[in-house]
């Protein structure tokens, strides 16, 4: 049975705060050091912060022997790859062209891309008509994005490339969302310790290799770096599960309107971000197509009939 409550609400709110600011952060901690060792920094602190979790709750980590054991844990390196290693760095390091806001913004792309992953890869989730107009609609969105005048430009020689590459982070999130929902039944804090182990065992050996110890970090870095690994990536999951178990998935999709505000508001407050109008137009037809490809599920949702399992 899914509750929604006032905790529900408050979860979710934190949650949205939580993930905005991750790319203001982003920007401080940028100053200094380089986007591998970020990356680095963050999947290793996750790691740590939720094996502790994982093992203080005695579920630990999930078995590595057993039936579909093996399956749990190729899993595990999917999910940490496409939802933790590779969009963190993509992330990183198109932020050192791009504005947090833009980064922003392009996570409500991601749960347009799961639609035709899910229709191909997952059973019984094929898209109908709405979902398709409300796909082209946010497509429309990302398009004026991407575009041109999406910004005024900075300059950077790698500012369009690095567009392409927080949209390409987006659709790693989508590919790492389908990966979730195909995953074999699991504690989702195991599951989720066993990924960003895996993800930190993989890329700290090559961010050190690819930019060394760094030297001499202003202390904002040390406080972002600290802030990413510990608050989006390890505590974040904590909150997730439990609204997901508690208020349901439904209502858990709430956060995908609430993460680019966050990030574009908190850009331009503490940042001095500027952004032209042509941003606002990308995301008023990026959350509208959105909101019409879970026209259903919103109804539901605010009709009052998550109490009962979907």
């Amino acid at each position: 049975m899914y509750t929604i409550t006032a905790g529900s609400w408050l979860r979710i709110g934190i949650l949205g705060a939580m993930f905005g600011a991750a790319f203001m952060f982003t920007e401080l901690a940028l100053e200094g050091v380089g986007p591998r060792l970020l990356v680095a920094c963050r999947l290793g602190l996750g790691a740590i912060l939720l094996l502790t979790i994982a093992f203080a709750r005695g579920t630990g980590l999930p078995p590595v022997r057993g039936e579909g054991a093996g399956r749990v844990w190729l899993f595990a390196l999917g999910i940490g790859v496409f939802t933790n290693a590779l969009p963190f760095f993509l992330l990183s390091w198109s932020q050192q062209f791009v504005a947090s806001g833009f980064a922003g913004v392009c996570m409500a792309i991601v749960p347009l891309m799961i639609l035709p992953l899910a229709h191909f890869l997952v059973p019984g989730d094929q898209m109908n008509l709405r979902r398709v107009i409300g796909f082209l609609i946010g497509t429309t969105g990302v398009i004026v994005l991407i575009g041109p005048s999406a910004f005024a430009a900075t300059g950077a020689e790698f500012e369009v490339t690095a567009r392409f590459g927080c949209v390409a982070a987006a659709l790693c999130y989508a590919i790492g969302a389908i990966l979730t929902r195909l995953c074999p039944a699991v504690d989702l804090i195991s599951l989720s310790a066993a990924a960003l182990t895996i993800g930190a065992t993989l890329f700290v050996p090559y961010a050190l290799w690819a930019e060394g110890i760094p030297q001499n970090v202003p202390l904002i870095s040390v406080a972002a770096l600290l802030y990413l690994g510990t608050f989006p990536t390890g505590l974040a999951q904590l909150l997730l599960v439990q609204v997901i178990r508690s208020a349901g998935p439904i209502f858990m999709s709430l956060l995908n309107y609430q993460v680019p505000l966050w990030s574009m508001m908190l850009g331009i407050v503490f940042l001095g971000e500027q952004l032209p109008p042509n941003i606002y137009l990308a995301l008023m037809l990026i959350l509208s197509g959105l909101a019409l490809s879970q026209a259903a599920a919103l109804r539901r949702l605010f009709s009052g009939r998550t109490s009962r399992q979907p």
